[in-house]
């Protein structure tokens, strides 16, 4: 039979290309999901960043270092070359991801490129919480941010974030509008905040899935001003396929960051697995494949070029590997 086989196609590109860039992910929570905590997966966002807190106290150095070289191997595997991980770096875990992520970093660093970025579950301005974020940003190559967490003083949480990433000259990578709602604008927020602080090019919004719920004039207006600051975008499609229903009026649209829209506006967008196989997302197997098929399927986005960089080069870029 003779037809376009266009899976074969995409994956002989991403090949030629160097293979996938897995532009985000949890390492230190992966293959976490058991028994005991299966019961947790029907929690809210929130309440899942507090339920982790045993999990962090109990984990020893080489437990969470199993588990991140168990994800890596599985990445590797399916020749992934590059990948940027989240790291949770505060009072509960102290540094131990720290030192299983030096352990790793030293075990594969002839096969695969690996950035990490410091989670900071605890938000930054509580003085605990920023003490543990001013250590996690040393070690890291990425400061990572998450404004939820210090909700209300948003701006505060991006102000401090960018003059730690200004200190040390680092790239910074930022958990926004993750609950699929159109009263969620820290997308914006975190654009205007980019320009502001002059750190064009140096910004990556991880998510921007609630974009979608807005109006057209709206979302048009945070892509003019997404790609004016030079910000890039990470989907992880299938970490927030399974947003809930609620009744909020909103445009038809579904929970996948909306990168059909984002890439003819001149946004670079990449790719990212996100949690795997815990009880954020208990079924996520860290399939790259699967994601960007979830991606191309959602938004209806079928441009085969474009979806080889999201896979590839675009990741290479935000994870500043190129």
């Amino acid at each position: 039979m003779n037809y376009l086989d266009l899976r074969s196609t995409i994956l002989k590109k991403i090949k030629k290309n160097g293979g996938w860039v897995n532009a985000h992910a949890h390492l230190d929570r992966a293959y976490t999901l058991s028994s005991a905590n299966f019961g947790y997966i029907n929690k809210t966002l929130q309440e899942k960043w507090e339920l982790n807190k045993e999990l962090k106290k109990n984990s020893s150095v080489n437990q969470i270092y199993d588990r991140m070289a168990w994800s890596l191997e599985k990445m590797i595997s399916q020749g992934v070359y590059a990948i940027g991980s989240f790291i949770d770096i505060d009072e509960e875990v102290k540094d131990k991801s720290i030192k299983a992520a030096q352990k790793l970093r030293e075990k594969y660093k002839k096969q695969i490129k690996i950035k990490f970025i410091n989670q900071v579950l605890k938000g930054v301005i509580e003085k605990k919480a920023n003490q543990w974020f001013k250590i996690g940003s040393e070690f890291v190559d990425i400061i990572g941010g998450l404004p939820g967490k210090d909700q209300g003083q948003e701006e505060k949480h991006l102000e401090i974030i960018f003059s730690r990433a200004k200190d040390l000259k680092k790239m910074v990578h930022v958990h926004v509008d993750q609950l699929n709602l159109a009263t969620e604008k820290e997308t914006e927020l975190l654009a205007k905040k980019t320009l502001e602080g002059k750190m064009n090019n140096q910004v990556v919004a991880v998510h921007s899935i609630s974009l979608a719920a807005h109006k057209k004039n709206y979302r048009n207006k945070i892509y003019s001003l997404l790609k004016k600051a030079k910000v890039g975008v990470i989907s992880c499609p299938t970490a927030w396929i399974d947003s809930r229903r609620n009744e909020n009026l909103t445009p038809t649209h579904n929970s996948v960051t909306a990168v059909d829209e984002m890439i003819p506006k001149g946004i670079t967008v990449a790719l990212g697995t996100d949690n795997i196989c815990d009880i954020y997302k208990p079924f996520t197997d860290g399939d790259m494949w699967t994601e960007l098929k979830f991606l191309l399927e959602s938004c209806h986005y079928y441009q085969v070029e474009e979806l080889v960089k999201i896979a590839t080069v675009n990741g290479l870029k935000v994870l500043g590997l190129n």
